[in-house]
Parts: structure tokens; C-alpha cells; sequence
């Protein structure tokens, strides 16, 4: 009797460590994302790859470009794809100078697309 309670225990155990667990869906990109992404795909792969990520910055969604090589400039968007600024690159490295506290205040660095190619 022992045996058969303590085996079906087990039983019990094992499946339900096996139940489906809810997993988080992704959050959409925003269209404007999304055309990057396509607009890149079409292009040559750079090097270093291109990529996307999304920060708070000032209690803010942005998203953050890196630019494509050296002296350019990368590109800071809104969460409407509106380019606010060039945190860094161009030939000082400084970008334009709209907000250089953007890479100290930062917050929650996501990657949201790398080109793998």
C-alpha cells in the first residue's frame, strides 16, 4: 500500500513539473522598428552588424541605433521613431551634443534586433 501511495506521488510530481507554463508573449515592435529592421536587411551587412535596442531614458521607451562605423553618427528615436538626437559618434565622438547624459542615464538596456546574417 505504502509502495503504490508513494508511487503515485511520483506520478503526480513528474507531470505536473511537465504542465505547459505561461510564457510572456513578446511585446510588438513598433512599426517604425520594423522598417528599420527591413531597411537594414536590404542594405550590405556593416561591421560591426547593425542592431536596435530600446532604454528608459528619462522615464521614456527610446530607441538606440549605433552607428554604423566610424565618424558617423548614431541615432537616438522617440517612441514614435522621431530621431531626437546623435548621442555619440561623428568626428568628436560626442555626437551633436542635444543629450550627453543620454549614455550615463540610460536604464534597462534591451537588444531588440542584431543583424545575423
Amino acid at each position: 500500500m505504502k509502495k503504490t501511495v508513494f508511487f503515485l506521488a511520483a506520478i503526480i510530481i513528474l507531470c505536473s513539473s511537465f504542465q505547459k507554463r505561461k510564457t510572456k508573449k513578446p511585446v510588438p515592435l513598433p512599426v517604425c522598428v520594423q522598417q528599420l529592421i527591413t531597411k537594414f536587411k536590404k542594405e550590405e551587412v556593416a561591421n560591426p552588424p547593425r542592431s536596435i535596442y530600446s532604454y528608459t531614458y528619462h522615464g521614456k521607451t527610446v530607441y538606440y541605433v549605433p552607428a554604423p562605423c566610424c565618424d558617423f553618427f548614431s541615432d537616438l528615436y522617440d517612441s514614435s521613431c522621431t530621431i531626437i538626437a546623435h548621442p555619440d559618434g561623428g568626428f568628436t565622438g560626442r555626437g551633436d551634443g542635444k543629450i550627453p547624459d543620454f549614455l550615463q542615464d540610460r536604464k534597462n538596456e534591451k537588444l531588440l534586433w542584431k543583424d545575423s546574417r
